[in-house]
């Protein structure tokens, strides 16, 4: 029997344990985590499930868990699922220690990383990713796929032992030639991030609700229009095109709710990963999320208010957290306009 491929998940995290909890009866799969993290891993072992109803318990004593850099030395693949602000510290941890032939997968929130992580490896093959579902923690060692997508990846060769692998843990790896395009389009998608976090709602009743969506329809023709004037073009990775999102997300409710059942099915308790970051006291990647259009909008002379109003207001919450009304807010990124 061929050997089963060694995997380094780097940045064991929220995307990283499940991830690995998924790959885990597949491939050799060593976490490396913040040391706090990996002590509740031996602790607890690790859970992983998700919303179509599957459930897998993983014992302490079958985990590898590490907490320094070194341990990528011998892995066949590397997934980086670090935040976005730590991305350069762990491009530079692997470039002293990751050999040249190993690839590299950055499965991260924004559209920057993987240009990052190949300025400081450059003799790596650095592949980008990325994860369309939500992930939550509802218990200690426990993380929960809330929504639904299949991982993209660039199209590479280097990628091509792996994803049988990838199949066999009920996440095949969906190929893409122009993965700024995916990565542009799932970031718009993103946008709702923030408003999740400011609503303090699960993700499921906050879209239930017109005004939250008029605001992320608000933010989304913001970015579309930034994106334009760059010469950019999103993928497609719903049932409708990028463009067309807007215009169903401030429809009325009832409306949306026939034509849009698809964006509704999310897990009740599932939230975004910026209310988990509000909520754990730690920074939030707003600004790899709606500070991308803004950060683009200013490449081209130009301006991206209301996105820009949401990582004031996001960084304000970091300091004291306050949930919105949906109404109040749409009201506040309309001035901001």
């Amino acid at each position: 029997m061929k050997p089963l491929p060694r995997i380094a998940i780097y940045g064991a995290g929220m995307i990283g344990n499940y991830l690995g909890g998924r790959l885990h009866d597949h491939a050799h799969i060593r976490l490396i985590a913040r040391p706090h993290v990996a002590a509740a891993l031996r602790a607890h072992g690790l859970s992983v499930s998700d919303l179509h109803g599957h459930q897998q318990q993983i014992a302490p004593d079958s985990l590898d868990l590490r907490t320094g850099p070194e341990a990528v030395r011998d892995a066949d693949l590397v997934l980086v699922t670090v935040k976005s602000a730590a991305t350069m510290d762990v491009a530079h941890e692997l470039a002293d220690i990751l050999p040249a032939e190993t690839p590299v997968i950055s499965f991260q929130n924004g559209v920057r990383n993987t240009a990052e992580l190949r300025a400081a490896l450059p003799r790596h093959r650095v592949l980008a990713g990325m994860v369309p579902f939500n992930v939550t923690q509802p218990q200690t060692a426990h993380f929960h796929q809330g929504s639904s997508g299949e991982l993209a990846i660039e199209h590479a060769t280097a990628i091509a032992p792996f994803l049988a692998t990838f199949a066999a843990s009920g996440m095949p790896l969906q190929q893409h030639e122009d993965m700024q395009a995916v990565l542009w389009a799932k970031l718009l998608i993103n946008l709702n991030n923030p408003l999740n976090a400011l609503s303090g709602l699960p993700l499921r009743e906050q879209l239930a609700q017109r005004p939250w969506r008029q605001c992320l329809a608000l933010l989304q023709r913001e970015g579309l229009r930034v994106l334009i004037a760059a010469g950019i073009r999103p993928a497609q990775l719903t049932a409708l095109p990028a463009r067309w999102l807007p215009h169903v997300l401030a429809m009325p409710d009832a409306l949306f709710r026939r034509i849009a059942a698809r964006m509704l099915a999310i897990d009740p308790v599932a939230r975004s990963s910026t209310w988990d970051d509000l909520q754990a006291g730690r920074r939030t990647e707003v600004d790899y999320i709606n500070g991308e259009i803004v950060a683009l909008a200013a490449s081209k002379k130009g301006r991206a208010p209301a996105n820009a109003r949401v990582v004031e207001l996001v960084r304000q919450a970091e300091r004291a957290y306050s949930p919105w009304h949906g109404q109040d807010l749409l009201q506040e990124l309309m001035a901001a306009r």
